[in-house]
């Protein structure tokens, strides 16, 4: 199965967006913000999501559990849309109040963001065939030592389960990787995606046909400057979040792999002191292949960086490691991602008008008879058909 984003499904993604803004501009009402008094650093939990009247009944493929490593969800209206999408869609979610909780800027205390895996490794709560980060932030690496990773990665292999997340979540999953040998999936968070109001064709579409397939081809139409053919297990995640992993025993030690990466909001020269900090402690020079995701770079600039620019340090990179870096893969903190997964086989091939090609094997997979994931894709747009692709898409994690 080869999954590559037609016009349309851009043009439908964007008008969404664009309708959705329009309609909030135009004054139509939003639910308010619940308000409640602050007691130190503690926000009182506020009630779960109450589930729709039609779900299916839980058979063990469509158990669901929300895990909040990082940041607090400021909308508490968007994690109850979330969590009711990925009802319609046939799961049944678990941990729930995870969504609601806050601890200074975290969701929940470290005990209570501990417990969201903690609780699944030593066996105090049933498996789930799907783990689902809340969003990301920053808190997760605080959490690693206290996890048994070993014995949540046994529990994971056994029942075959996907875990998805991104941005500050990748620690979580690279600690999973490095110490418990149990893959993860680079994908749509509940806040940050389900929770949207109106979700992006191309990540729903992606998610379904990456979750449901055993090969999934993504096809990359970005020119490259040279052929590349590389085979390995691919891994990685957010590029922050791996170099203040680096020495640790949370980052893998994977030789001959391909290296995913991505970040937003960071300078160029930033970006290459982070990646210096990777080669440096020898991880990029071990690798087959280093593929970028979206870079989104942050609106304050330094002066330097006038003549300074991501391509440079492409090529500062590529000369220190010799090893051959591929651009604009779909993914990263922005509206349409693909979902793949990490710490699995992939075969990255160069195609015929300069693009590239990623197939990935060997992974797990939902069950699809046992959920009703097109309930996930928006209904068709019948406006804004003129919206071109040059809309921009906006900054998620």
């Amino acid at each position: 199965m080869t999954w590559q984003p037609s016009r349309r499904h851009f043009l439908r993604a964007s008008a969404a967006a664009a309708g959705a803004g329009l309609l909030q501009a135009c004054g139509t009402p939003t639910a308010p913000q619940p308000s409640q008094p602050v007691k130190g650093n503690t926000v009182p939990a506020r009630p779960a999501a109450s589930r729709p009247a039609h779900t299916s009944g839980h058979t063990g493929d469509n158990l669901l559990r929300v895990v909040a490593p990082s940041g607090f969800a400021e909308s508490y209206e968007r994690v109850t849309l979330g969590l009711n999408r990925l009802y319609q869609a046939g799961f049944t979610v678990t941990n729930q109040q995870a969504g609601s909780r806050r601890y200074q800027r975290f969701a929940g205390t470290d005990a209570e963001r501990i417990a969201d895996f903690q609780d699944v490794a030593s066996g105090r709560v049933a498996t789930p065939k799907v783990l689902m980060g809340l969003r990301g932030g920053y808190g997760a690496a605080r959490l690693l030592p206290h996890i048994d990773f070993a014995s949540l990665g046994a529990r994971m292999r056994e029942r075959g389960t996907l875990f998805f997340g991104f941005s500050d979540v990748s620690a979580v999953q690279l600690a999973l990787l490095a110490k418990g040998n149990m893959m993860s999936f680079a994908g749509p968070m509940v806040y940050s995606e389900f929770g949207k109001p109106a979700p992006s064709v191309y990540t729903m579409d992606s998610f379904i046909r990456g979750t449901t397939e055993s090969v999934n081809t993504i096809a990359v139409d970005t020119i490259q400057r040279r052929d590349v053919q590389a085979e390995g297990t691919l891994w990685g995640g957010n590029l922050s979040v791996l170099a203040s992993l680096a020495g640790s025993p949370y980052l893998p030690d994977i030789a001959g792999g391909i290296l995913f990466l991505e970040d937003v909001g960071e300078q160029p020269y930033r970006i290459e002191r982070m990646l210096n900090t990777l080669y440096l402690a020898g991880v990029l020079q071990k690798q087959r292949a280093i593929v970028f995701g979206d870079f989104r770079m942050g609106t304050v600039r330094d002066t330097y960086d006038s003549s300074y620019d991501l391509s440079a340090v492409i090529n500062h990179i590529q000369r220190a490691t010799r090893v051959p870096v591929l651009t604009g893969f779909p993914f990263g903190h922005i509206t349409n991602k693909a979902t793949f997964p990490l710490g699995a086989h992939a075969a990255i091939r160069s195609s015929g008008n300069g693009g590239y090609s990623v197939t990935f094997t060997g992974y797990p997979t939902l069950n699809a008879a046992a959920l009703t994931l097109d309930t996930l894709l928006p209904p068709p747009v019948s406006t804004f058909d003129a919206v071109v692709e040059s809309i921009g898409n906006e900054v998620t994690e």
